[in-house]
């Protein structure tokens, strides 16, 4: 009786922490449209949008400045654990981004710019 009961608690402690370790891989998404804010970058770069997306287990990213109407496209894309990397070129100069998840709705990170980095803060945009 014992060892079925302790049989019983070990398989629900297994359970359990399975259903935490989804809830965590599904929290450390960034696929979808993220509003963005950089108050130090130069005019022009302050605000605008991210989009990143997921096909065929690859990541891909795109950059739309507020000021701008085209989607300028990511380039390395890689995104690991809760960091995602990418690059983006824009005439002149070559962005580079690094930002991580802090909960499903929030990433933080920086713009690295040829005149040095600038702080990012990322807000999900709800479907």
């Amino acid at each position: 009786m014992k060892k079925s009961l302790l049989l019983m608690v070990l398989f629900s402690v297994l359970y359990a922490n399975g259903i935490a370790q989804d809830a965590n891989v599904q929290k450390k998404d960034p696929v979808g449209k993220w509003k963005f804010e950089a108050p130090a970058a130069k005019e022009g770069y302050t605000a605008g949008t991210m989009i990143i997306s997921l096909a065929e287990n690859k990541y891909s990213a795109g950059v739309i400045f507020s000021n701008f109407e085209y989607k300028f496209p990511g380039e390395k894309v890689k995104f690991v654990n809760d960091s995602l990397s990418f690059v983006v070129s824009i005439p002149g100069q070559m962005i580079n981004y690094k930002l991580k998840i802090e909960d499903p709705a929030k990433m933080s990170g920086k713009a690295f710019f040829p005149e040095g980095p600038v702080s990012l803060l990322l807000t999900r945009i709800p479907n």
